[in-house]
């Protein structure tokens, strides 16, 4: 069984924290390097950055459990015409189970529930892997940007949106 739980205490951060920490090193590593990857975990997936993004009310973030364990996360902010979901991430061993596609459902729903139309996000260029998945999921490409995130490094990402009904 898949479920979401919304992360708001102190055990849910660490685990989310512990989550991307593992993913992170594993999936963007050959994408991005390991310094890159250490730099963004600490500046923007550790406990303190996903504790400030919740305190702050940037992003609201969700462990999706499989069987009561947690196995991957997303964050997502409503905004004014759109969600935006900012990070999705399962654990290896789990991909391919549904997982992401149960958590895109779960966010259509949130933007359904806003009377949102459309659900946007940023994809690295040299991400395949997830470029794909997004693709078979219904997201179009409609740009790119470059974002410098300091410490000399920058994220060069597709910017993708799904249209919904």
């Amino acid at each position: 069984m898949i479920d979401f739980l919304r992360v708001a205490t102190s055990d849910a951060i660490h685990k989310t924290a512990e989550l991307a920490a593992e993913i992170w090193r594993e999936h963007y590593q050959p994408i991005i390097g390991a310094a890159q990857v250490d730099y963004m975990i600490s500046n923007f997936q550790s406990v303190a950055a996903i504790t400030s993004q919740l305190d702050k009310g940037e992003l609201i973030y969700f462990l999706i459990r499989y069987d009561g364990i947690p196995e991957g996360y997303f964050a997502i902010s409503v905004r004014q015409d759109e969600v935006f979901l900012s990070k999705l991430y399962i654990r290896q061993a789990m991909r391919e189970r549904g997982l992401a596609r149960k958590a895109l459902d779960f966010i259509k729903g949130v933007a359904a529930e806003n009377c949102l139309k459309r659900i946007s996000l940023t994809v690295n260029r040299n991400n395949h892997l997830a470029l794909q998945s997004y693709e078979k999921l219904g997201f179009v490409s409609h740009g790119t940007a470059v974002t410098d995130i300091g410490g000399g490094y920058v994220m060069d990402d597709y910017l993708l949106a799904l249209q919904l009904k």
